[in-house]
C-alpha cells in the first residue's frame, strides 16, 4: 500500500491545484438545504490551506453543519501557502506530512463578536484534539475510509488522475457528494453509467476554470513569467506573485438534487430532414447543439455530452452514449476514417466521425 499510495501521489501532482474560493462559493450556494445536521468530509483537502476547508469552517454555523472533517495525503503539492494559518506547535512539524481535522463547532473563541476565519485559527491553535495526523492520508487508505464512513456528504477537488477510483468508492459506500471533475469523465466507462442510471449528474456551473498553481508545479522553461500573451496563449497567467492555469472543460459532478436540476430547455427548433441527419451506423438524428433539439421529434437524438449541463430527467430520457452504442461501422468507412467506437454522418460524400454523443429521446414531444 505504501508504494501504491506514493505512486499516487506523484500521479496526482500533475494535476491537483488550488480551487479558489469564489469558485466554491458560487457553486455550493445552490445546495445550502443539503447540509444541515450533515457531517461534512473534505478528504482530498490540506486542512491548513484548503480553501474548501475555509469555506466550510467559515459557515459551520450557518450551514448548521454536524462535524467537518479534513485530510490530505503525504506529499500533497497544496500544502504551504493557501491559507497560510499559524498552527502553533504543529508549526514546526515537515511539510508534506498527513493530517486531518475533525471540527464538531466554531465559536467566537476570541471574543470579538463575530465568528470568522480567527476564530478557527485560535480553535485549530489551542485545541489539539481537533486536528492530527494520519498515516498516508489517501483516499483508499483503511483509516481514510473510516472517516468516510462517518460521513454523509464528500465535497472536494480530488486528483483528475484518480477521479475514476474516487467515484468509485463514493459509489461503493453509498455517499451524497459534490466534486470538481474533467468533463471527459463523462466518457469514462466507470462513469457514465451512472449517469445512465441517474445516480450522477451536473452540477450547476461548468466551462473554464482558473485554478492556482501549487509552487513546485512543472512548467515549460521557456515560459517568461512576464510575457503575459504568451502565457496566457498557454492557458496560464501569473498574477499577485502566483501562478494560475487554466483548465478547460471544467464541471461539478454530484449526487445532491439541485434547482436547476429540474429546469426544462426551451425548444424552439423544428424537425426536418434536412436539417437533422441521421446516423450512418445508429438509428438516431444528429442535433450538434443542446438548444437545437427540436420540438416535435419523438426518435432518439444524439447530442453532445455538454447537453447533460441542462438535462431534466423529467423532460428526457437517456438511453446511452455512442462510445458503446456506436461499435457497428458503416461497411464502406474507409480504414483511414477507422477509429473507436463512435456516430457517423456523411456530408458532401466524405464520413465525419463524431465526438462522444449523449443518445435522448424527449419525454412529450410536441406534435403539432
Amino acid at each position: 500500500m505504501a508504494n501504491k499510495n506514493l505512486n499516487a501521489a506523484k500521479t496526482a501532482k500533475k494535476d491537483e491545484f488550488y480551487t479558489q474560493l469564489t469558485d466554491i462559493e458560487r457553486e455550493l450556494q445552490h445546495y445550502w438545504q443539503h447540509f444541515r445536521d450533515k457531517v461534512v468530509l473534505c478528504n482530498c483537502d490540506d486542512p491548513y490551506e484548503s480553501n474548501f476547508f475555509k469555506y466550510f469552517a467559515l459557515r459551520f454555523n450557518q450551514l448548521g453543519l454536524k462535524k467537518l472533517i479534513c485530510t490530505c495525503y503525504n506529499g500533497s503539492p497544496v500544502q504551504g501557502n493557501e491559507l497560510m494559518i499559524d498552527f502553533g506547535d504543529f508549526t514546526n512539524e515537515p511539510k508534506k506530512i498527513a493530517y486531518k481535522v475533525e471540527i464538531t463547532e466554531v465559536k467566537d473563541l476570541n471574543g470579538d463578536g463575530a465568528v470568522d476565519l480567527s476564530d478557527v485559527q485560535y480553535l485549530l491553535k489551542n485545541d489539539k484534539n481537533v486536528i492530527g495526523t494520519l498515516k498516508t492520508g489517501d483516499f483508499r487508505d483503511p483509516e481514510c475510509i473510516e472517516l468516510l464512513k462517518q460521513a454523509d456528504i464528500v465535497v472536494t477537488n480530488p486528483p483528475f488522475s484518480l477521479f475514476r477510483e474516487y467515484i468509485s468508492q463514493l459509489m461503493e459506500y453509498k455517499k451524497k457528494f459534490l466534486i470538481i471533475g474533467n468533463q471527459n469523465a463523462i466518457t469514462y466507462k466507470e462513469i457514465y453509467p451512472l449517469i445512465l442510471n441517474n445516480e450522477l449528474w451536473m452540477g450547476y456551473h461548468s466551462g473554464h476554470t482558473w485554478f492556482a498553481v501549487p509552487d513546485d508545479y512543472e512548467i515549460p522553461d521557456f515560459y517568461d513569467l512576464n510575457d503575459t500573451k504568451r502565457l496566457r496563449s498557454n492557458g496560464y497567467a501569473y498574477r499577485d506573485g502566483r501562478l494560475w492555469r487554466n483548465l478547460g472543460n471544467i464541471c461539478w459532478f454530484t449526487n445532491l438534487d439541485h434547482q436547476k436540476r429540474h429546469e426544462e430547455i426551451d425548444l424552439i427548433c423544428r424537425y426536418s430532414h434536412e436539417e437533422y441527419p441521421y446516423y450512418e451506423n445508429y438509428d438516431a438524428i444528429e442535433v450538434n447543439k443542446a438548444t437545437n433539439i427540436p420540438y416535435d421529434y419523438e426518435g432518439k437524438m444524439g447530442v453532445p455530452v455538454t447537453f447533460l449541463e441542462k438535462y431534466n430527467p423529467e423532460q428526457f430520457e437517456i438511453i446511452g452514449i455512442s462510445l458503446v452504442l456506436g461499435t457497428t461501422k458503416p461497411k464502406d468507412l474507409p480504414k483511414s476514417k477507422q477509429g473507436g467506437p463512435a456516430f457517423y454522418i456523411k456530408r458532401n460524400g466524405e464520413y465525419q466521425r463524431l465526438f462522444a454523443r449523449i443518445v435522448i429521446r424527449n419525454k412529450h414531444p410536441q406534435m403539432i
